[in-house]
């Protein structure tokens, strides 16, 4: 669907513009197709991502911290998302036997079954939505990498 059907607008400044708009309601579009999606399983998109970073790493714990810095939504509070997915017994906790402030994640035997079903419908999912190729998906990352490389504005 076009952007300006979407919207019902055609008004943009300019083509960067427009991309701007394009991202932001692509975004939410992915996000809330994707939400669904994660309603099946009894998560929000923040509860598959701890749980896809944890997986990532599994079978090395994680520090609260630094499941924090690999999340894709910033302001995402982590340490809340974690105890929601403790009261699921998908992750457990454990206090670090180097540093007793820190708290070490894991996932469990439910979390891992949990993620890899998740994971493979997630999977079929972006298959079937997404209506580019490879080729072009590659071009797309890189564009999109491009977008968000910080200009030195001391030049």
């Amino acid at each position: 669907m076009k952007l300006e059907d979407a919207i019902k607008s055609n008004r943009f400044s300019n083509e960067r513009h427009k991309a701007t708009v394009n991202l932001l309601y692509t975004t939410y579009w992915l996000k809330d197709t994707f939400s669904s999606t994660m309603k099946e399983f009894g998560l929000t998109m923040e509860q598959h991502n701890v749980l896809r970073i944890l997986k990532g790493s599994h079978p090395k714990e994680l520090c609260v911290k630094e499941i924090g810095s690999r999340t894709i939504e910033k302001s995402s509070n982590v340490p809340r998302i974690i105890d929601r997915l403790v009261a699921k017994k998908l992750v457990k906790r454990v206090q670090s036997k180097e540093d007793k402030r820190e708290t070490l994640v894991s996932l469990t035997e439910k979390g891992i079954t949990t993620i890899d079903k998740a994971r493979k419908r997630v999977d079929e999912l972006t298959d079937s939505m997404l209506n580019i190729n490879e080729q072009e998906a590659h071009l797309l990352n890189t564009l999109l990498e491009k977008m968000r490389e910080v200009k030195n504005t001391e030049e």
